[in-house]
């Protein structure tokens, strides 16, 4: 089961479930944010706590510097969205495996 979409923001769009947004370029790509800005993915989650844990985990997972991997460019370094889902749902599967054990 999912319990997370990951789109690109688009400015002016409203959203009315749970939500934070991840940067997508520059050396900073994956830190979280709750308020929107350009050149941002939008996290939307089911509920608020689901919410909470993922973006606490993708401050983790950028401050471990996980997404510096992805990046691509030789100009403007950028992380693709495909990359920032696989990272997260690694991280999701081994969070989730530690946490049964």
């Amino acid at each position: 089961m999912q319990i997370f979409e990951i789109k690109t923001h688009q400015d002016g769009r409203i959203y009315t479930s749970p939500h934070f947004f991840i940067l997508n370029n520059r050396l900073n790509s994956g830190k979280p944010l709750v308020e929107p800005c350009p050149n941002y993915f939008v996290i939307t989650a089911k509920i608020n706590s689901k919410r909470e844990s993922l973006f606490y985990m993708c401050l983790s997972l950028k401050v471990g510097q996980f997404f510096a991997y992805y990046l691509k460019g030789s100009v403007i370094p950028f992380i693709g969205i495909s990359d920032a889902k696989k990272i997260i749902n690694i991280a999701l599967q081994n969070y989730e495996t530690q946490q049964w054990q």
